[in-house]
């Protein structure tokens, strides 16, 4: 039997069949005269460069929707003259709604000083997922300790916040909404400088029962938060509007989520004049982290205790801290008594250095006992070094290989292996200086400023 090729006919239906859906990305160009109209018109794929100007319309990703391995994407210029955002008076910058698969990223967004926010997933909106905020220089939004430089009061997960700048602002980023019915599910926050905030430099609401929505994974999710640098000044609010510089609330105590986890390392918590430099609950891996504070106020470095939940599962390992009050605090509620939470190899300068928590193998000393054992644990950002003076501060034989889940758990600080024992966050031969604040990775822009 000979064989007989298809008709054309016959392969142009199939062709047609199998790319129906199917639309070549677009590279596009937009300036602020024509811009909002093109926003309108992207899909999955496009990519949107806005020219150098001032942006006085905001930037509205509404009903927007890339797909994975094709995102939407709205870029101003990787370096020169910027793309400015602008603030203004009753409608937010950035304004997401039902919008998936975008990625936003080189933009400076200047709030002008209107009490607004700069980047907002909307609260009427259903959802916002798969959001990638890149390389913004977000700042001026600072009317106001309600006024968010990144926030979210939707279901939001897979948001990717990274190499972000973030100034003057009355919060840095809030994610969920007071009554923890939007919750914030497995985010990536990398690489951001969040500096004089008024109330929180980030806060990752509570959550209560998980809302059963397309796309959106029950199984136990991470969210994780490193190589950020966290840093509060004399603006910050006191007494009743005091505000830590890291707060993260419960995952849902029961049911999907649960089993969530909050992965914190290789940050910098840098002063705080009326409150914590980190509190949390739920289920928390902090490691390898630094924290400085030189004021002395009421609140511990690192407060685990109840806020809307309890502490659950917590692990608090080769931090240093330095801070004149108390250093690590681990509050239970009797009547919730939860035994999985360690306290392990951290380097602790505070008057009251430890309480709570199983601890072992840890080394304290008295906050003015620092200067003689760290390189140069003082105010000056530019000078902050948290690594050892000597080996003094070796001998903390920790058996990582009980905690080789976690990411990066056996480098330190700086991302060097960890090769002998030592305690906290630092090792004697890290590169340059361990904690010193500086321009970091992706926030190449924020040199021009």
């Amino acid at each position: 039997m000979k064989f007989r090729p298809l008709y054309l006919p016959v392969w142009l239906c199939v062709l047609s069949f199998l790319f129906a859906d199917w639309v070549p990305a677009a590279q596009i160009a937009a300036t602020p005269h024509d811009y909002v109209g093109r926003v309108k018109a992207l899909r999955s794929g496009d990519t949107l460069r806005l020219a150098p100007g001032r942006y006085a319309s905001g930037l509205r990703i509404h009903h927007l929707h890339g797909e994975p391995g094709r995102p939407i994407v709205i870029e101003g210029p990787e370096d020169g003259a910027a793309a400015v955002i602008l603030g203004r008076p009753g409608r937010n910058s950035v304004s997401i709604l039902d919008s998936a698969h975008v990625v936003v990223r080189n933009l400076e967004i200047d709030g002008q000083g209107a009490f607004v926010d700069a980047v907002k997933a909307e609260g009427h909106a259903r959802y916002a997922h798969h959001i990638t905020l890149e390389n913004l220089f977000i700042h001026d939004f600072a009317a106001n300790q309600q006024s968010v430089g990144i926030s979210t009061k939707c279901p939001a997960w897979d948001w990717v916040v990274r190499g972000n700048r973030i100034r003057n602002v009355g919060t840095g980023m809030y994610f969920g909404n007071s009554d923890g019915r939007a919750p914030f599910v497995g985010g990536l926050i990398e690489d951001n400088e969040v500096a004089g905030t008024i109330g929180y430099n980030l806060q990752i609401k509570h959550q209560k029962a998980r809302p059963p929505l397309a796309g959106l994974l029950l199984r136990p999710r991470v969210t994780i938060i490193r190589r950020n640098r966290f840093s509060k000044g004399d603006n910050s609010s006191s007494a009743e509007w005091a505000r830590p510089n890291v707060l993260l609330g419960h995952f849902p105590p029961s049911g999907p989520g649960s089993k969530d986890i909050y992965l914190v390392y290789a940050n910098l918590f840098r002063q705080n004049p009326s409150e914590a430099l980190f509190q949390g609950e739920g289920n928390i891996a902090l490691y390898n982290n630094l924290f400085f504070n030189s004021h002395r106020n009421d609140f511990p470095a690192i407060a685990i205790q109840p806020h809307n939940d309890i502490p659950r599962q917590v692990i608090v390992l080769h931090n240093t801290v330095v801070s004149p009050g108390r250093g690590i605090r681990v509050l239970r509620k009797e009547e919730y008594w939860v035994d999985d939470q360690e306290v392990i190899g951290n380097a602790v300068f505070a008057d009251w250095p430890l309480s709570g928590g199983r601890q072992s193998q840890n080394f304290v000393a008295v906050f003015s006992a620092a200067a003689g054992f760290l390189r140069a644990p003082g105010e000056d950002p530019g000078r902050l070094d948290l690594a050892p003076l000597d080996d003094r501060l070796a001998g903390a034989e920790v058996d990582l290989a009980r905690f080789a889940r976690l990411p990066q758990v056996d480098r330190d600080f700086s991302g060097l292996t960890r090769a002998d024992g030592w305690h906290g966050a630092c090792l004697p031969v890290s590169g340059g200086r361990c904690g010193a604040t500086a321009v970091g990775p992706g926030n190449q822009r924020a040199k021009r400023h």
